[in-house]
């Protein structure tokens, strides 16, 4: 199986490292709660790209910590054969520190891609199964027969009731919830 992982609010809780520098650069409280999409209306286009830029410095990608149950689950799929493609909306000037602070965290994976257009290159390389918390690359995954999965977040949560993604609140019901009702059936029907 070819799956694609997503990294900020997937692999790590993004939320807090974004309203910090929102609340530092522009003096803005950014409830985590009260994100109903990715579209920060509080932040004119030009700060949300600020925030976005420095969320993704040096320093900030190197420092996050995994979510918990995120590296195992990974090193698991690794194990039993499974191709990792990480993907982010990331920067390409960022690849090299997030390249390190992968291999840091023991996180494996067989390509990493920086790009705003994730499901562009998930189709170039065959990804059956997409791991993002975006609503709009749940919906783009859909739209081209990859099957999406996610941590649920405030976000994303709509989407995934009305198209019934596979969703859980943490890592390890995720990791569950994809060995009982996705990777359960893709091997069933392989035999």
């Amino acid at each position: 199986m070819r799956i694609g992982i997503d990294i900020d609010s997937t692999l790590h809780d993004y939320w807090p490292i974004f309203g910090r520098i929102a609340k530092r650069r522009f003096g803005m409280d950014l409830a985590y709660e009260a994100q109903r999409d990715w579209n920060v209306n509080v932040l004119r286009p030009e700060q949300l790209s600020t925030v976005v830029e420095e969320s993704h410095s040096d320093e900030n990608v190197l420092t996050a910590v995994p979510y918990e149950g995120a590296v195992e689950t990974l090193r698991a799929w690794a194990d039993a054969g499974h191709w990792l493609h990480i993907t982010t909306h990331r920067a390409t000037g960022a690849r090299n520190a997030t390249a390190r602070w992968l291999e840091e965290q023991g996180i494996p994976f067989d390509d990493l891609h920086c790009s705003f257009d994730k499901i562009t290159r998930c189709v170039e390389v065959e990804i059956d199964l997409l791991v993002d918390d975006s609503p709009i690359n749940i919906a783009r995954a859909i739209e081209v027969g990859i099957t999406p999965a996610t941590l649920l977040h405030p976000w994303n949560r709509d989407i995934c009731e009305e198209e019934g993604v596979l969703a859980a609140n943490d890592w390890a019901g995720l990791s569950t919830v994809l060995n009982e009702r996705y990777f359960a059936k893709a091997s069933a029907k392989a035999s």
